[in-house]
């Protein structure tokens, strides 16, 4: 998918030295295969929603070769939550920009992920920590996760406290200017970084992005959607966050 994806799994039954050794067997090798089966769901994301892969469902789509009552249930899914934010965003949020394919990219990553943490949960693994880019999902906890400052590439700009929780971050700094307004077609440069936090990665992420392509009215709006927190940092170093955001200390700025 274009970016690092890593799994840490400390469940209970694993940590416990009181837990008899074949309790503890069988829970790493549940931990091991769930891993392996999380890696495999999102290579195969990769290959089915990819829109830089000619073979993928969603260029099939894109080009007219699959007709959209032919769509796999997953990407109707991904395209239903494409359109309910474009309508939330005034066309703002929008995968079918002028002069571009279609690209999902944005909805996939934090659905896919999500999706992927599932089946740790469904595996009956109750403590793990799920980063894709920065992205992260957690079950169990407090965990800690800092927030990358948008100027300062070795500081943060800000660590949480999170329990049963999802994070998801849309900035500048790493791809440039590469979010657009799609009601206007033109890169968003209200906002240097904007966070949000959401019960799961699929409303943190596309919340993040969509809120993001509003510019800096995007940051009120995204405090308002239901469960969601927001920090974001503005060009110039001025920072707006919601009441609600689970900050855990103060970090260095």
């Amino acid at each position: 998918m274009g970016f690092p994806v890593s799994l840490r799994i400390d469940d209970p039954v694993v940590a416990d030295e009181t837990a008899k050794e074949t309790a503890k067997e069988t829970a790493k090798e549940t931990a091991e295969a769930t891993g392996d089966a999380v890696f495999a769901w999102l290579r195969a994301v990769d290959e089915r929603f990819s829109p830089f892969k000619p073979d993928s469902e969603v260029s099939r789509y894109d080009r007219g070769e699959l007709a959209a009552d032919e769509l796999s249930a997953d990407l109707v899914h991904v395209l239903d939550i494409c359109e309910r934010y474009r309508a939330a965003t005034g066309g703002a949020f929008d995968v079918r920009l002028p002069g571009r394919g279609l690209d999902p990219c944005a909805v996939v990553k934090g659905w896919s992920v999500q999706r992927a943490a599932e089946l740790l949960t469904s595996a009956g693994l109750s403590r793990f920590c799920l980063n894709a880019g920065g992205d992260v999902v957690v079950s169990g906890g407090p965990w800690r996760v800092g927030v990358r400052h948008p100027e300062l590439a070795d500081r943060l700009c800000a660590v949480l406290d999170l329990t049963d929780a999802a994070v998801a971050t849309s900035a500048r700094y790493e791809r440039g200017d590469h979010i657009l307004d799609g009601r206007t077609g033109r890169p968003v440069t209200g906002i240097d970084s904007l966070t949000v936090v959401a019960p799961t990665l699929t409303e943190a992420d596309t919340v993040a992005t969509a809120a993001f392509a509003l510019g800096a009215d995007g940051v009120e709006w995204a405090a308002a959607q239901e469960g969601c927190e927001v920090y974001a940092v503005l060009p110039g170093g001025r920072v707006l966050r919601s009441g609600g955001f689970p900050t855990a200390d103060a970090a260095a700025a």
